[in-house]
């Protein structure tokens, strides 16, 4: 347990969780948006693809439960680094130049960072803790999606979602070691590949449901 805690306590050992954390939410992302691709196929798809992901059952429960653990490390670590840039540099150079790599991603993150968490909890109200079975899931997902305003609110999160990702995909790498002229601009731009890929693979369902509902 002195290893976690001393772990935490330290500069990098901070950045190494937020790096394994944030490999593992681009995992996530990347499962979850293959199984809502399965919407482009209709409800029979889409339902037996809901009607797989429950059979698994335990395992789902385990992998909801280190998702969330993830969550808690990720966001109090996070807000922590946050602070302690924010009493670190309490006033803000009056001229800001686009030094050292930076950009509107890393620039935003922390921000970004928390407009996702508050979708996140929206999200899961609406519809993983909503009343459903397997079959009304369909439905109950084309008719929130379907909305002007929840509509708007998903494109912008996925909008966000890939400014969060553009920086963060290339930065989890630089931290775990992979910091090498030869390499990083190649994990820069696949980084940038990887936020497009999710901003526009969700952010295109919802207005895909517009046109058919």
């Amino acid at each position: 347990m002195n290893w976690f805690i001393n772990t935490l306590s330290s500069s990098i050992g901070k950045k190494l969780m937020m790096a394994v954390t944030g490999l593992g939410f681009v995992g996530f992302l990347t499962v979850h948006l293959i199984g809502n691709l399965t919407l482009y196929g209709g409800q029979g798809l889409f339902t037996s693809y809901v009607e797989h992901l429950h059979a698994l059952g335990l395992l789902i429960t385990v992998a909801e439960l280190g998702l969330l653990l993830f969550a808690v490390i990720h966001i109090v670590i996070g807000t922590l680094l946050f602070y302690q840039n924010l009493i670190a540099r309490p006033v803000r150079y009056k001229v800001k130049k686009n030094a050292g790599g930076r950009t509107i991603g890393s620039e935003t993150q922390p921000y970004t960072g928390f407009i996702i968490l508050a979708f996140i909890i929206i999200h899961l109200l609406n519809f993983h803790f909503a009343e459903h079975t397997n079959e009304t899931l369909f439905r109950l997902v084309f008719t929130k999606l379907a909305s002007p305003l929840y509509m708007i609110t998903y494109i912008v999160a996925m909008i966000v979602v890939a400014v969060h990702v553009s920086h963060g995909f290339w930065s989890l790498f630089q931290t775990l070691g992979a910091n090498h002229p030869k390499y990083m601009p190649i994990i820069q731009k696949l980084g940038i590949a990887v936020s497009l890929l999710f901003g526009v693979g969700f952010g295109f369902i919802p207005i895909f449901i517009s046109l058919i509902a």
